[in-house]
């Protein structure tokens, strides 16, 4: 028992280590154990070990108070690399992207791929060629419009993604952890991530894309909500009566917009909901909304903002969401 004990504080504190190296990048010996509240001897050790995982290296000696020079170390941002693929569709047909990042979300490469249907032979053509690039890669993430239950896409705007296990093929022919997440469910990672909003708030992702059903992220407590088998957020099957696979005037589009927030607000109660649409300007549903609430008044109104950056913020949410499965488990006594 003692030396599972042992071995447990290790790890603790490798990880602890190797955290603060991620954060500062360079730092001595003594310097580590100031950042890291432990002692000279213990940080040497792990120093030592991390060094030859190949995770930290040497880099430079620098002036030390009058003292001998202290020698610096570097934390190796290539240590581990995250493939990451993000799915969408672009002029009817669809668009892969592929992205290989290291620790500090440094993009090595990136490739776009068009095709007139979903090809699974072609995407793993893509994911193997990449792999003998980069073998440093230890994880693939892929963000798809629609959700997966147990490895199965069982919903998805994209109708040829239905019934593919992504997660099991992937898995089994690549030997890679692979993380699968819708693209609402990253964009509102990715919104919250590079705000570095307070982790208590509670933040909504709602996405209209043209002519295909919108969906709904839940942030919460730093992370996002999935519900029962990952359901949570699928907004389009609230009784709206809205066919959005067809074209849908403005002032159909504001009123489900109204309705959708009343309800959500209604059940969730955000701090913000974050808008991602195309339909209509921002002044015009704002005045909408006010005399919605006028005649629906809530007792909590959340901030609601209509942003142009769904791309961009499903693709930071993609990399920030597969970084994560890198980091080493957090372990805690019991």
């Amino acid at each position: 028992m003692k030396k599972a004990n042992a071995n447990l504080m290790k790890e603790i504190n490798l990880n602890h280590v190797r955290q603060v190296m991620k954060r500062v990048e360079t730092a001595t010996k003594p310097q580590l154990a100031s950042l890291t509240k432990l002692s000279v001897v213990t940080v040497n050790s792990l120093v030592k070990e991390l060094c030859e995982l190949g995770e930290i290296f040497e880099d430079e000696t620098v002036p030390s108070n009058g003292g001998r020079p202290a020698l610096t170390y570097r934390y190796n941002y290539d240590f581990s690399l995250a493939l990451v693929i993000y799915m969408k569709e672009k002029q009817g047909r669809n668009l892969i992207s592929a992205v290989v990042v290291n620790l500090e979300d440094h993009i090595l490469q990136k490739e776009e791929f068009l095709m007139p249907e979903f090809d699974r032979e072609l995407l793993y053509e893509v994911i193997g060629n990449f792999l003998k690039l980069y073998p440093s890669i230890k994880v693939i993430g892929i963000g798809i419009p629609g959700q997966v239950v147990n490895g199965e896409i069982m919903v998805s705007s994209h109708r040829e993604l239905k019934g593919v296990n992504l997660i099991e093929e992937v898995e089994l022919k690549f030997g890679l952890p692979v993380m699968v997440e819708n693209d609402i469910n990253a964009a509102v990672s990715g919104y919250c991530a590079k705000r570095d909003l307070e982790e208590e708030r509670c933040v909504l992702g709602i996405y209209f894309p043209t002519k295909y059903p919108p969906g709904m992220g839940i942030y919460l407590d730093g992370k996002i909500i999935k519900g029962k088998n990952g359901m949570a957020g699928e907004i389009k099957f609230l009784p709206l009566d809205v066919d959005w696979y067809r074209d849908i005037d403005k002032g159909t589009f504001v009123d489900s917009l109204c309705h959708i927030i009343q309800t959500v607000n209604a059940v969730l109660a955000p701090d913000k909901i974050v808008v991602y649409q195309e339909m209509v300007k921002e002044e015009a549903w704002a005045s909408a909304w006010e005399a919605y609430m006028k005649q629906r008044p809530m007792p909590s109104n959340p901030e609601v903002i209509f942003q142009e950056t769904f791309q961009q913020d499903f693709e930071e949410g993609m990399r920030w969401l597969t970084l994560k499965e890198l980091e080493p488990p957090l372990v805690h006594f019991l």
